[in-house]
């Protein structure tokens, strides 16, 4: 018999392999949410809904069950239902129907899952390499019909997942006021949709429709309505009972006629990318209330004189048609402000159209919605020597500012960068000097530049669905601000000493941020005439007060500032 004793079989990958724990949210959230009823686990990287977040109204606190002393602030006791669930950009396959647990939920948000990365262990080596990322691992492919079960929800977000029908439970959703299923593979709608009676918000934009049902007239509260990039043919004249639509975007579908739609309300149609080809009479006289009308980027040749039945329209866009030449009564509308006609293969404007299309000074530079890694070269070579104010770069999958964008540092005063994949705002920006906008949304920003106290026109800066855990410090110091826009971020504080020195600032979004507590010298901040602090964990002011508005809020804070 051997002296040795048998040794243990050895796992060579045992340093490369993590055992499988359940996500754990932060008792301080938790907490938190216990007290605001409202919880932001946005972009956190989460594979599954952790247990404690499902039972966060049911169970009892860990330290409750400790020897330890209440204060009156902190009576787990009192907790409050958890009303809103912010589960954005993360990884979730699905949700449990443990959800059901929640049946206080007024929000839901479970948009934009992001894809993750694969790791594979490289055998005899110390190394782990990236060997493929997939982007539809962390898709939602359908709707869990306990979700149908929270009587309470009012707003329900489901945009980008792969999502191909919606169960016909949905129609149980009768305090719904928001329902937004964009960017999925839906190719039909359930007939129970038009039980939504309270909706308000319906975005179907980014799907696979080829027709829309008639119960959609139902919808007799709903005001905006997006059915943009789908393959409609035509719309039915049934939508005219929608009496409260005031916005309607059919964009980017395969349209050949302007949908005939006599919805007393409506305001604003948008049906630029499609195929229409000829503007009726008919069609035209039944918008009564229109006042911006987008045609762009279709086949028009020519305007009927009925375009004077028009009489509220103050913007009529018509860039890249066929159009050759103008009625003369186009000068007779009263109220037109903004006619746009680039791209047309006009022989030349009517004299008494010219007080109209002089006010078009503005140029737009638009590469938006390609899904593109970078702007080609021969784009900017086409707006080469052109006197480019308006930069439209959204939606595509830019990880850095296009250098070449410097080449308009003379003239540009507006850029859009959302919904791209920035990690950084490189300082090169700050060369803009005419800059007044800057909307860099849906990235993956967490710090601003110094050289952007450089922008001394900069009016509005948007930065919702970021990185962002504080106030970006240079911000502080842009006095020209208006309006700073910080919502979908994880912001923890910010120094209102600083923020009065903002004597512009007019609008201050910082929505669904991880504020535990409200400063009261925020109050001091007089200008403020918006201020938007809903969906933070914070328990003072209490949700009633919020919810009066900005100035109930300024005036209770400024009650708390110690004397």
């Amino acid at each position: 018999m051997s002296r040795f004793k048998k040794t243990a079989k050895v796992d060579s990958l045992a340093g490369f392999r993590t055992e499988k724990t359940e996500p754990v949210v932060p008792n301080g959230l938790i907490n938190a949410a216990r007290k605001s009823g409202q919880l932001n686990l946005s972009g956190r990287g989460l594979t599954e809904v952790p247990q404690n977040v499902y039972r966060l109204n049911i169970d009892t606190p860990e330290e409750a069950q400790q020897n330890v002393s209440f204060g009156a602030s902190d009576r787990w006791w009192e907790q409050t239902d958890l009303t809103k669930l912010l589960l954005s950009s993360n990884q979730l396959t699905h949700l449990s129907d443990d959800i059901r647990l929640l049946p206080a939920l007024t929000t839901l948000d479970v948009s934009n899952m992001m894809p993750c990365a694969v790791f594979y262990p490289l055998t005899n080596t110390n190394t782990t390499c990236i060997a493929h990322t997939r982007s539809d691992i962390f898709k939602l492919t359908s709707v869990p019909v306990e979700v149908c079960t929270l009587k309470n929800l009012r707003s329900l977000t489901l945009q980008q997942n792969q999502m191909e029908s919606l169960p016909e439970e949905l129609g149980q959703l009768e305090n719904l006021t928001e329902l937004d299923v964009s960017n999925n593979h839906l190719t039909a709608l359930p007939s129970t949709l038009g039980h939504l009676s309270c909706l308000q918000k319906l975005n179907l934009n980014h799907n696979k429709l080829s027709s829309l049902p008639d119960s959609l007239a139902q919808l007799k509260n709903v005001k905006l309505l997006d059915c943009s990039n789908n393959q409609l043919t035509d719309i039915p004249v049934s939508l005219s009972e929608m009496l409260a639509l005031e916005q309607l975007y059919l964009r980017h579908n395969k349209l050949r006629l302007l949908p005939q739609l006599p919805a007393p309300s409506l305001k604003e149609l948008y049906v630029g990318n499609n195929q229409i080809e000829q503007l009726e009479a008919e069609q035209l006289s039944s918008l009564t209330a229109i006042s911006l009308l987008e045609l762009r980027d279709n086949k028009i040749k020519s305007l009927p004189e009925q375009i004077t039945l028009l009489s509220t329209l103050t913007r009529l866009d018509l860039t890249n048609n066929d159009i050759t030449t103008l009625p003369a009564s186009l000068g007779l509308l009263p109220n037109l402000k903004m006619l746009l006609l680039e791209g047309n293969p006009m022989r030349g404007i009517r004299r008494d159209l010219l007080t109209v299309s002089e006010t078009q000074t503005t140029l737009v530079f638009v590469f938006s919605e390609k899904q593109a890694d970078q702007v080609p070269d021969e784009v900017f070579d086409a707006a080469a020597d052109q006197a480019i104010s308006n930069v439209n770069f959204s939606k595509n999958r830019l990880s850095n500012i296009p250098p070449r964008l410097m080449e308009f540092h003379s003239s540009v005063s507006d850029i859009n960068l959302g919904f791209n994949r920035l990690t950084c705002c490189s300082p090169d920006v700050c060369k803009l000097l005419q800059l007044m906008h800057i909307d860099f949304r849906n990235n993956q920003l967490s710090d601003l530049p110094s050289e952007m106290r450089n922008l001394t026109k900069l009016r509005s800066i948007i930065l919702n669905y970021n990185r962002f855990k504080t106030f970006p410090d240079i911000l502080y110091e842009v006095v020209s601000l208006e309006t700073v826009l910080l919502g979908n971020n994880q912001v923890g504080g910010v120094d209102p000493g600083r923020l009065i020195k903002l004597v512009n600032l007019s609008t201050l979004d910082l929505s669904n941020n991880d504020l535990l507590n409200i400063p009261p010298e925020l109050g001091l901040c007089t200008t403020l005439r918006c201020l938007s602090l809903e969906g933070n964990p914070f328990r003072t002011p209490r949700a009633a007060i919020v919810a009066k508005g900005t100035d109930a809020v300024l005036e209770y804070l400024r009650s708390r500032i110690p004397t």
